[in-house]
Order: structure tokens, then C-alpha cells, then sequence
């Protein structure tokens, strides 16, 4: 491998950043007490001539229990724990549907379709170069995503797409200043990536190969999906293709030579994506949707108070309602497919994740495929014809094909 490649990629790096933004190594940090009289630390070490032992397990000079590290400024850690949250499910479940209930669902499905055209990517990606994650000297402040591996960054890929494809989408519809919109985009961007180093998650060189990678996916996809959101919605037949096409993208997803969460994970947000278009076919087909009273570009409009208050109240019954449903459409699918497959559900949801578990990733996978597709659905179709009966929805919304 190329010499600036090797130090992008090279763990010196990250620790360069993180003691930049106030994280201090323990370097000569002396044996805790249970080291002495013959015992070991953690169960693991290796004993020396005076009955003491060492402890030369990698993972030990990463955990945070053992004071590896201290944090110096809490400013960065904050900011940065919050940012790598920005690339959570968390996130995902309330940012998409408080976006669709309370700003633009046309906008909405774009920049989902996009999102999820582009984690599939990474995703797959990851799974087919396999390189680790930072591993010893670098300490990692978060343990998520650790049995994933780390070429391209994911987070990296979607801090990219999904503030900059609402950009790019709301820039024709709404009248708003783009260098302000600009500047939030690359702060977001910023803090997600760098996020990712000062965590430990993540090498430069992820990164990097993330961003160019979204890039380089976007400056097609942009226009494609602009284009093909419309024809999925007015296209008679369009669930007929779209259900067995998120179905086999699964199915056919790339071996990762290990388990790893990461083909879950996509599963998740190939099925938020089918939900979501086959809610706004629903709408079309049923003749819900109606054309704008004047086209875009539209003036925004800061809401007053009635308007903060329905916004509130969709936010809190619509985001109760998606934990609720979430709950349901996964206890009746996990117990439906370990019925088909004639396995017990406790027994197997407690089973060992490897890729000889068959049974179990068939399971998983079945499940996320439902339930995030229910979730997808109810976001765009269900609840907002709620808030319609409840009187509480937002006007514009079947306007917005």
C-alpha cells in the first residue's frame, strides 16, 4: 500500500486526533491490585516468575474501565457523542417521520430513497474489502458498532447524504438563503466525521473513502431518484416490484466472512424505504393526492402558536404510535417465522449470532423486512390519514407528490 495511504489508514493518526480534541492516554499506567499474588486481571494474563501477572490482552489497553484514557474536554466529547448519533437508528426514527409530518413528505421520500441507496452501498462495501476497525493503541469511547468493520464510514456516507440531498431537494421548492443552508450542511457533516475518528470508530483513511464515495454515488442518484419517486407513486404495478426487489437485495447481499450486524442494519433502511413508497402509491392510487394551489418555489412559513402545537402533538402521538407499532410488527413477526421454521423464539432469540445460525438470520432478517417496512408505511400512509380524522394534520401534505 501506498506510504500516505499506510498513515491515513494507521492508528498513530487517530490517536493524533483524539488527544488533539483533550483525550489523554495513560500510558504508564501501573497494575491494578488484582494483578498481584498470582491473580490475573479480567480473568486474562499471563503469569511471570514472581507469581505476579501482566496482562497483554489488547482489549484491556482500550477499556475505559481501566483508565486507558481520561477525557479532558468535555465540550468536544459531548459534541461528538451527539454527533455520531446523527448516524443512529435513533435518529433515523424521528428525524424521517417528524420530516414527513411537519415539513415536506415529497422531499421526504427523496432524500430516504437516497439515504438507502447509499447505506446499501456502504454497507456492502464493507463486507466485501473486510478492513478492521482501530484497534490497539487506539482507544474506542464507544463500543456500538464494533463487531462491524470499518472501510468505507457509513456515518461518514450519511452525514453527507441526507443533509445535502435536503439541500439539494428543498433548494427549487422553498425560498431560503443557500449559504445558510450550505454552512449547516458542512457542520453537520463536520461533526459526524470527526466524530467518528475521535470515538475510535473509524480511521482517516474511512473517512475519506467514505466522502468521496458518497460523492461520487450522489451526482447520479440525485436525479434518478427525483425521477424514479415519480413513477414509483403513479406506476400501477409499482408494490408488485418493489416488495420482491427489497426482498432480494437481502437475499443476495454480499458474505461478510463473519457475522456482523451490518446486513440487519440494511435491511432496515431497504424496508423503511419500500414502506414509504408503497404508503405514497396508496395515496396516489386512492386519489388522496391533489396538485399544489401554485407551484414551488414556496415562501417558508415560521409557525405560530396553534401551528407549534399541532406540530407538537403529531410529533408525540405519531412518534408513540411507531413505538407501539414497532413492538407489535415484531413479536408477531419473529413468533410468525419461528413458527414457520419450527423453532422456539426464546430459544432461538438467546442462540449464539454466527453465520452457521441459519435459522436465526432468516429470522432477523424477516423481522427488520416487516417491521421497518410497517414503520415506512405507517409513517407516510397511516398516521398522517389519522392526524386527517383527528383533525390535527398538517394542510399541504397531499399536495406533495
Amino acid at each position: 500500500m501506498h506510504p500516505l495511504l499506510e498513515y491515513l489508514k494507521g492508528p498513530e493518526l487517530v490517536i493524533k486526533v483524539q488527544e488533539y480534541f483533550g483525550i489523554e492516554y495513560q500510558r504508564n499506567k501501573s497494575p491494578k491490585k488484582g494483578a498481584q499474588n498470582g491473580t490475573t486481571v479480567n480473568g486474562k494474563g499471563v503469569p511471570t516468575a514472581n507469581g505476579h501477572t501482566v496482562n497483554h490482552a489488547p482489549e484491556k489497553k482500550i477499556d475505559g474501565d481501566d483508565n486507558a484514557y481520561r477525557v479532558t474536554n468535555y465540550f468536544w466529547y459531548v459534541l461528538f457523542i451527539i454527533g455520531t448519533e446523527l448516524g443512529d437508528e435513533i435518529f433515523y426514527a424521528t428525524f424521517i417521520p417528524f420530516w414527513f409530518w411537519n415539513i415536506d413528505s415529497a422531499v421526504g421520500r427523496r432524500v430516504v430513497m437516497v439515504w438507502s441507496a447509499i447505506m446499501y452501498v456502504g454497507q456492502s462495501l464493507k463486507d466485501i474489502i473486510r478492513w478492521p476497525r482501530p484497534t490497539f493503541p487506539v482507544a474506542r469511547l464507544q463500543k456500538k458498532w464494533g463487531l462491524e468493520y470499518g472501510m468505507p464510514s457509513t456515518h461518514a456516507m450519511v452525514s453527507v447524504a441526507i443533509p445535502f440531498s435536503v439541500l439539494i431537494y428543498t433548494y427549487d421548492r422553498y425560498i431560503y438563503s443557500l449559504p445558510v443552508g450550505l454552512a449547516i450542511a458542512c457542520v453537520w457533516c463536520a461533526v459526524i466525521c470527526v466524530s467518528r475518528v475521535y470515538l475510535g470508530m473509524h480511521s482517516v483513511l474511512d473517512i475519506i473513502a467514505g466522502l468521496t464515495l458518497v460523492v461520487l454515488l450522489m451526482i447520479p442518484l440525485i436525479p434518478i431518484v427525483d425521477r424514479l419517486d415519480l413513477i414509483i407513486v403513479t406506476s400501477r404495478w409499482s408494490p408488485v416490484l418493489i416488495i420482491p426487489i427489497s426482498i432480494l437485495l437481502i437475499v443476495f447481499y454480499p458474505d461478510s466472512g463473519k457475522w456482523t450486524p451490518t446486513r440487519g442494519d440494511t435491511a432496515l433502511t431497504v424496508s423503511v424505504c419500500a414502506g414509504i413508497e408503497i404508503g405514497a402509491w396508496l395515496h396516489y392510487h386512492l386519489g388522496e393526492f391533489q396538485q399544489p394551489a401554485q407551484p414551488p418555489p414556496y415562501a417558508v412559513i415560521w409557525p405560530s402558536y396553534s401551528m407549534l402545537g399541532l406540530l407538537l402533538l403529531r410529533t408525540v402521538l405519531g412518534l408513540c404510535c411507531i413505538v407501539a407499532s414497532r413492538a407489535f410488527a415484531k413479536s408477531i413477526s419473529y413468533a410468525f417465522v419461528c413458527f414457520i421454521l419450527g423453532r422456539d423464539k426464546n430459544e432461538l432469540r438467546q442462540s449464539e449470532n454466527t453465520l452457521e445460525n441459519k435459522n436465526k438470520i432468516i429470522v432477523e432478517l424477516s423481522y427488520k423486512l416487516f417491521t421497518y417496512g410497517v414503520i415506512g408505511f405507517n409513517t407516510q400512509y397511516l398516521l398522517p390519514s389519522v392526524f386527517k380524522l383527528l383533525n390535527i394534520g398538517r394542510p399541504d401534505f397531499y399536495t406533495e407528490i
